[in-house]
């Protein structure tokens, strides 16, 4: 099903209801944000034994570029990394990706990010999220769904838990403004988290 905000389609169409179905066990909830995901997470989801959701953000639809062949089936246990790098971990998926992926400013400040793409939001896979951490020392997590009771939440809490002790600072969140998504184009990207909110999240962490 369609997900995600950032195409004037006002508060009945523009919400991320992922987490309510990763909240439920026993489904796999998966939130392709590449052409290759998108092509290749369909046959093993289709030959999985359990119920399997996978949720498209509207606005990846017009995405083009090239796609690799791959010669095996996308994983549906694990988390992909994106991008390497020793200062801090960026954690996402779906829509929001692209706005971390451009997040190039970064780079510019000195600052080494990695950026994890979830992509599997259940199971989520605790390990690559705790061995970034581990790597960096630092965590944003970005999501464009409102952040009470969200995925965000959900891996904030998991790092919290298992990853305390790696941490140099507190885990940083990007999420959506608590309101229902605005039609009017400046209110729906100012609800929405922007590749600035990102990087501003990253030096409140960083420096």
């Amino acid at each position: 099903m369609t997900t995600g905000a950032g195409r004037q389609l006002a508060a009945q169409h523009s919400h991320s209801l992922e987490g309510w179905y990763a909240h439920i066990p026993g489904i796999r909830v998966l939130a392709p944000a590449t052409i290759e995901d998108a092509r290749y997470m369909l046959a093993p989801a289709l030959a999985d034994p359990d119920p399997v959701l996978i949720f498209e953000h509207g606005s990846l639809y017009n995405a083009t570029g090239e796609l690799t062949l791959l010669t095996t089936p996308v994983d549906l246990d694990h988390a992909a990394l994106r991008k390497r790098g020793t200062d801090i971990s960026l954690i996402t998926y779906g829509g929001s990706l692209p706005k971390v992926l451009a997040a190039d400013e970064l780079a510019a400040d000195g600052i080494s990010a990695e950026v994890v793409d979830l992509h599997v939001l259940r199971p989520l896979d605790d390990e690559a999220v705790a061995a970034s951490v581990a790597r960096t020392h630092r965590a944003v997590v970005i999501d464009e769904a409102w952040r009470t009771g969200s995925i965000a939440a959900e891996v904030s809490a998991r790092i919290a838990e298992g990853s305390l002790y790696e941490l140099d600072a507190p885990v940083e969140r990007v999420c959506s403004a608590e309101v229902p998504i605005p039609y009017a184009r400046l209110l729906e990207q100012a609800a929405l988290p922007q590749t600035a909110d990102i990087v501003a999240a990253v030096h409140r962490a960083v420096d």
